[in-house]
């Protein structure tokens, strides 16, 4: 397959470029680190250092592409608001990363993916999306928009034949989590996060979850009545 991924220098993205490129598949690495650009052409990746804020840039550089099969936007950002300080510029700021970026990811790939005779678009959203939770306020935001972004687009793009997935991680091991200052049950590695992501997009299944154990819990909690949660959640961020 040809596959193209966002986000590539680090974290998920990282670990799915090397795993695609081990099992032979042709890759183009998008990312903003030029020493692991660097490192994932050596390993036989086609690289891009490429700026997703800039939409003229993005637009550019994916209008070279021939021909994609799977594309996985996995660019993004974490930051937490506290509390009594409310920080629009913060809010704005991982807003624009987490969801402009993939906007001008998806208007620059679409051309390419129709060229494939099964094409995948892939976006990484996040487990956070299923419920509001403390200091969440700009991350959790981005993602509820992702989701709706990518699952609006598997309504609209079904009639194309592109077959499009939402990825939910839970807590996963990466440069972002390790500066989380809070528990993060049922961590998993890059590498499990890797595996998991890429059994999906073989099903071509229209979400993508894991780890179960954490992602059905929240997916259970989302079930009860709001407040009731908000009630749980006042003394999550309490303890």
């Amino acid at each position: 397959m040809n596959i193209l991924i966002t986000g590539a220098t680090s974290g998920i993205g990282r670990q799915l470029a090397v795993d695609y490129l081990a099992a032979g598949h042709r890759v183009w690495a998008i990312g903003r680190n030029e020493q692991q650009l660097e490192e994932l052409a050596g390993l036989g990746a086609e690289t891009g250092a490429v700026d997703l804020l800039d939409r003229e840039a993005t637009l550019a550089w994916f209008g070279r592409l021939d021909r994609i099969d799977c594309a996985i936007l996995s660019a993004g950002s974490c930051e937490y608001i506290d509390l009594p300080d409310f920080d629009s510029a913060l809010l704005a700021r991982v807003m624009r990363i987490n969801v402009e970026t993939m906007g001008h990811s998806i208007e620059g790939v679409l051309p390419a993916l129709r060229r494939s005779e099964a094409p995948q678009l892939v976006g990484i959203g996040s487990a956070a999306a299923y419920l509001p939770l403390p200091r969440a306020e700009a991350y959790g935001a981005s993602k509820a928009a992702v989701a709706y972004l990518i699952e609006t687009l598997r309504i609209t793009l079904a009639a194309e034949g592109i077959a499009v997935s939402l990825v939910c991680p839970g807590f996963v091991k990466t440069p972002l989590t390790d500066r989380n200052d809070f528990p993060m049950p049922f961590m998993v590695t890059t590498e499990q996060a890797s595996a998991a992501i890429r059994a999906g997009i073989a099903k071509r299944e229209a979400e993508i979850h894991f780890p179960k154990r954490f992602t059905l819990l929240m997916k259970a909690a989302s079930l009860l009545p709001r407040g009731l949660w908000l009630r749980l959640a006042q003394r999550m961020k309490k303890s």
